[in-house]
């Protein structure tokens, strides 16, 4: 063989290896590009499979003369680092990867793996910086590659062990992918002791392979989570309309008094709840209630209150009578929550309220006579603790210029970044200082404050309901 035959054997071997490493590269970019884009999806199967492929693709760069005369002189020894630290850290990524596939027992035996894979790691990578000897512990890399490849080839070709252990309904296509790796890599096992040459080209290939077979399952679960998503998307869409439609559309009209509700959900359907019930123009009932939780569980158990009210037909100027037969009828179905309760009943016509309460936040009542603020507590216990419970009333005079509200616990709860809660005395100050605003102007800056105080980059912790009654 000439020399001039010999450097275009040698330039046709390291082609392969640049263009092989280049493609792997490439792999590895659209999967975490796909991860980034679809982020909102479980997209940790495509991130792993990504830097599984970055990794695969590195080890045949870093080795090849071509690339490493690229760079500067000075910069040579590093490639050598970068081998060893990719040749362990490839099987690391690889239990990542195959780690997403899996549930129940056979999950916590690839964590098994994958923990053992990282202590193997971890000790070539530092016996190579301490003692230089980068192969030390490669065997033992390549016995537990060898152990997790044939556990999963094996619970992917029995029926019965993929139904229990993998979250995939559908595999097949990953199965032939596999099957094919390890074909591959038993070939070229038994080739090289028997000093049969296997070109690069084969191993690329085989890896190949299988990296389509798992980015087409991982792209699978990535769409089938995203429709999910899109489904569940729906359905809140539909359970926000239905919580809308039971809440009051406006507040009445009531001789004597200006009214104002803001109502503030965390999440896309809350647990607070609030009713007025008018019996005529000059009597009014109001009803705030919080359910204990958030999100769909919390809104369910809010949406039943709604229907519950038509038990206080004919008591609805008895607020403990109200409460206790709302309290009868959602205690069989409670589950573990709780609800707290208020319910204000105001007759313009005597100048006089009536309250009772159920495990809730006091009332709030501003006289203006004297610049004073009361603060009423006529509470019985929780909805769901005990059924048939006593409700005391408290009897209420009003006077020109007075003020009531009602609200839930999300107004005073919120933290500022001293992880001091904005709270009653801090409630209290706002409405003192606002004594002159009308009732929605005074609903506006009571949220603007709570809002002002909450620590910055926090979002709403809570569900927000504020009635605000003003008696002329």
């Amino acid at each position: 063989m000439t020399a001039e035959t010999e450097v275009l054997s040698q330039l046709r071997a390291q082609l392969v290896d640049i263009i092989a490493g280049t493609f792997f590269l490439l792999i590895a970019a659209i999967a975490l590009g796909i991860a980034v884009l679809r982020r909102r999806a479980g997209t940790k199967i495509l991130v792993w499979l990504g830097i599984l492929s970055a990794l695969f693709g590195i080890n045949p760069l870093a080795q090849t003369p071509a690339v490493v005369a690229a760079f500067p002189q000075w910069s040579a020894p590093v490639f050598s680092y970068i081998v060893v630290f990719d040749s362990y850290l490839t099987l690391v990524a690889g239990a990542f990867a195959f780690l997403q596939l899996t549930m129940g027992g056979l999950r916590r035996l690839f964590q098994l793996w994958l923990a053992a894979s990282v202590v193997v790691a971890v000790a070539g990578i530092g016996w190579f910086l301490i003692s230089g000897a980068p192969s030390t512990f490669i065997p033992s890399n390549q016995v537990l590659a060898a152990l997790g490849l044939i556990i999963m080839l094996v619970v992917l070709t029995v029926p019965k062990l993929s139904r229990k252990y993998l979250v995939l309904s559908k595999h097949r296509v990953l199965t032939m992918g596999m099957w094919i790796f390890v074909a591959e890599a038993a070939y070229s096992n038994i080739a090289h002791p028997l000093k049969y040459a296997v070109p690069d080209l084969v191993a690329y290939v085989g890896f190949g392979v299988l990296l389509f077979s798992f980015g087409y399952v991982a792209l699978e679960m990535v769409l089938n989570e995203e429709r999910r998503l899109l489904s569940l998307d729906k359905e809140l869409q539909i359970a926000r309309d239905l919580q809308a439609s039971i809440l009051p559309s406006g507040v009445p009209q009531v001789a004597g008094f200006r009214i104002a509700a803001s109502y503030l959900p965390m999440t896309a359907v809350a647990g607070d709840f609030y009713e007025f019930i008018d019996l005529d123009e000059r009597r009014l009932g109001v009803l705030v209630a919080d359910v204990s939780g958030h999100g769909v569980p919390a809104a369910l158990v809010a949406s039943t209150l709604k229907v519950a009210m038509h038990s206080a037909d004919g008591c609805t100027h008895a607020p403990g009578e109200v409460l206790r037969r709302l309290g009868n009828i959602l205690h069989s179905d409670m589950r573990g929550q709780f609800v707290s309760a208020a319910y204000l009943w105001i007759d313009g016509e005597r100048r006089t309220a009536r309250y009772s309460a159920a495990g809730h936040p006091p009332l709030l009542h501003w006289r203006a006579a004297d610049n004073t603020l009361l603060r009423i507590e006529s509470n019985g216990l929780l909805f769901g603790i005990f059924a048939d419970g006593e409700y005391p009333e408290c009897n209420i005079s009003l006077g020109p210029g007075d003020r009531l509200l009602l609200y839930t616990d999300g107004l005073t709860e919120p933290e500022n970044s001293a992880q001091q809660a904005f709270g009653d005395s801090r409630l209290e100050q706002v409405i003192r200082e606002s004594r002159t605003l009308p009732a929605s102007e005074l609903s506006q800056r009571l949220l603007e404050e709570v809002r002002a105080w909450r620590r910055p980059g926090v979002t709403q912790e809570d569900d927000i309901t504020l009635i605000v009654i003003d008696v002329r």
